[in-house]
């Protein structure tokens, strides 16, 4: 929170860093490219209105962003993620006990309120039936780490003030055990083996991460993989994360030629590997339909309980249309 130049509060709704290599881009064409569903028009009228800074002096549209510029919007309301309501909604509690709860995210739910998505994330219900859950470093009660809207499985929520810092410490030193499932176009070669590849925001497109050319520019981030199941055109992995960066999984597997099936953002919505026939095209729309997002699961989670000291493990099936569509690549595979 600042005060602005006629003594009224401003909050912070967005801010962002310019990167090392960031070639000088007016502050309007620099926003658009990080704040989703944002218009020019409404950025100039923010930058009009004195609501843009940069290095906390406020800018007009024409600023030219440089290298190091933290560039920030202001409003005189708080965010409305920082306005949560509890909701009365179903939740897939797998473990729970004074300390800590396990759920199982369905697909398509926002892990907490952000742009855009105000109402019926998880977060929401969370509050609902415990409105004395700790807030985290951002302000969002109980989570100690997430997983991305269309990404299903298994997430640990934190009771207590002790319970999150434990196990935030845990992933800080990459102690939790975290694997996901996912489909991925074509066989990765080899069929085993680890990418460690920093991820930083894409210079073209803002709402995706990608390996920089520049070792010295993001951050480090770190997937293993191994193939479970060869499919032919497709093949079913497994991924652990040692860290936890930004859509790590799906940007390291389009690195290496392997985006998720279905992924929209990285690629994986395209038939990408497999034959030029009619029939080829309507199976793999019809594999679409029935799984309308990225084939990505979270299907373990291990940690050490923050009271009990004793190592904790949590395995959960992939949900129907994960499996559904599986099933129909496994059929398939046996009349390539």
């Amino acid at each position: 929170m600042e005060i602005s130049e006629n003594n009224e509060e401003l909050f912070e709704h967005y801010s962002f860093s310019a990167d090392k290599g960031q070639e000088p881009i007016r502050v309007d064409k620099f926003l658009m490219n990080r704040i989703e569903n944002s218009t020019r028009n409404k950025i100039q009228k923010a930058a009009k209105s004195g609501y843009i800074f940069s290095n906390n002096i406020t800018v007009k549209q024409n600023y030219k962003v440089k290298p190091g510029d933290i560039v920030k919007v202001m409003f005189h309301h708080p965010p409305h993620e920082n306005l949560i309501v509890g909701e009365k909604m179903d939740i897939d509690v797998v473990y729970e006990d004074s300390d800590l709860m396990v759920v199982n995210k369905p697909p398509n739910q926002v892990v907490h309120p952000g742009h855009g998505n105000y109402t019926g994330t998880l977060l929401n219900g969370l509050i609902y039936y415990n409105e004395n859950l700790p807030e985290n470093n951002d302000g969002r009660p109980g989570l100690v780490h997430r997983i991305d809207k269309d990404t299903s499985g298994l997430l640990v929520v934190a009771k207590s003030q002790t319970a999150l810092t434990k196990l935030a410490e845990q992933f800080f030193h990459k102690q939790i055990e975290r694997k996901y499932l996912a489909i991925v176009w074509g066989v990765p070669n080899p069929s085993k083996g680890t990418i460690n590849e920093n991820l930083s925001r894409d210079k073209k497109n803002r709402m995706i991460m990608s390996v920089p050319y520049e070792n010295d520019i993001g951050k480090k981030a770190i997937t293993h993989y191994e193939i479970i199941e060869d499919l032919g055109y497709v093949s079913l992995v497994e991924c652990q994360l040692e860290t936890g960066r930004t859509h790590q999984i799906r940007a390291h597997m389009k690195h290496i030629g392997n985006p998720i099936f279905n992924d929209l953002r990285y690629g994986g919505d395209k038939i990408l590997k497999g034959t030029i026939f009619s029939k080829y095209k309507q199976f793999v729309d019809n594999c679409f339909k029935i799984m309308p997002r990225q084939a990505l699961h979270a299907k373990t989670l291990g940690f050490v309980h923050p009271s009990k000291n004793e190592k904790m493990y949590f395995e959960i099936k992939v949900p129907d249309d994960f499996n559904s569509c599986l099933e129909k690549w496994k059929k398939y595979s046996k009349n390539i």
